[in-house]
């Protein structure tokens, strides 16, 4: 997928999707659907790009593409740093599988804060991106102090001969879908819940450093996951996962199912560094430097300081036990070459 900053580098014409889109979460996916329809002449019949070759091809193609803002303006207005959920490249990784062909990240600065709601469409959409159609959840504001609702939107494209499609806010039972949503259940702990509003469980992607190797000591050696400082952690405590990598380190079977601990391990040294720690069931060996990625499917209990090593012991083995059964995974004999 093709990503750029610059508006002149971007590849036209454009279907877009216009939004913040943090977490990509079902609400989100029905405004991108409808710019991955297949494309449209200026008549608008559908063309099967698929029939189409050669020179047809090229002049017929209008780029799905998604277009949001860096950094989230709500970071920009107040100074502080923004938690997101998905990360620049966990956020283009998602829009890819879902067919999105480019990501457009507009600088939000104060020169696009001051930009009126005409200005927006006409100079920035239509002139720029060269938009032949405009996706949008029905809450979006634009331009100068949000001025601009999607009916204004829709008036102003049109001159343009851009067509506007706007998704009603979508909403589970009678619970709207939000990104705030989201966040909220995650730091509730609330597993279940967020992955049910995203659509999918929440994932965390890191690189696996060295640690203090204490867990191999009680007979639970953990990867330690080093994560990008502006990705949302959930609540502190221990969950059932599911993990990934992106080379051929782990077997066939992956992704393999493990134990993670999210805290400041109370027990062993009370950091006051938060620290992801992942133990694997049924498999050990080295995974330095190597990228994970892992899925929260449960959260089994909050963090807490034990008496001893032997109750931290006990109770990590309770916890690989009733991850084994909320998966329905079969026990098998673990391998003992190479504690990681």
């Amino acid at each position: 997928m093709w990503i750029t900053s610059s508006p002149t580098t971007v590849l036209t014409p454009t279907a877009i999707a216009l939004g913040n889109f943090d977490g990509i979460h079902r609400g989100h996916q029905k405004v991108v659907r409808p710019i991955l329809d297949p494309v449209f002449d200026s008549d608008r019949v559908i063309v099967r790009s698929h029939l189409l070759t050669g020179q047809e091809r090229s002049s017929a193609h209008i780029y799905p593409t998604v277009v949001t803002f860096k950094p989230h303006p709500q970071e920009f207005f107040s100074g502080q740093k923004r938690q997101l959920l998905t990360p620049l490249p966990e956020k283009a990784q998602i829009l890819e599988r879902l067919g999105v062909e480019q990501l457009v990240l507009l600088p939000f600065d104060q020169n696009l804060a001051a930009l009126s709601p005409q200005e927006f469409v006409e100079h920035l959409l239509i002139d720029q991106l060269q938009a032949t159609r405009i996706s949008v959840g029905a809450d979006f504001r634009f331009g100068h102090k949000r001025a601009g609702t999607v009916e204004d939107l829709k008036a102003i494209a049109q001159k343009f001969g851009c067509e506007v499609r706007i998704t009603p806010l979508h909403r589970l039972e009678t619970e709207r879908i939000s990104s705030s949503q989201i966040r909220q259940a995650l730091i509730n702990g609330d597993i279940s819940r967020a992955n049910t509003l995203l659509g999918r469980s929440y994932s965390i992607t890191g690189t696996v450093v060295t640690g203090q190797q204490l867990g191999r000591t009680i007979g639970f050696p953990t990867a330690n996951l080093e994560v990008s400082d502006d990705k949302l952690l959930p609540r502190h405590g221990v969950y059932s996962v599911r993990v990934w990598t992106n080379n051929d380190t782990l077997p066939a079977t992956s992704p393999q199912i493990g134990v993670m601990n999210l805290g400041c391990r109370p027990t062993v040294d009370n950091t006051p560094q938060t620290t992801l720690e992942i133990h694997l069931l049924d498999w050990s060996g080295d995974l330095y430097g190597q990228t994970l990625t892992i899925t929260l499917e449960q959260f089994l209990r909050p963090e807490q300081k034990f008496a001893s090593l032997d109750e931290l012991k006990q109770q990590i083995a309770q916890d690989c036990l009733t991850t084994r059964q909320l998966v329905n995974y079969p026990t098998l004999p673990r391998r003992e070459d190479g504690a990681s």
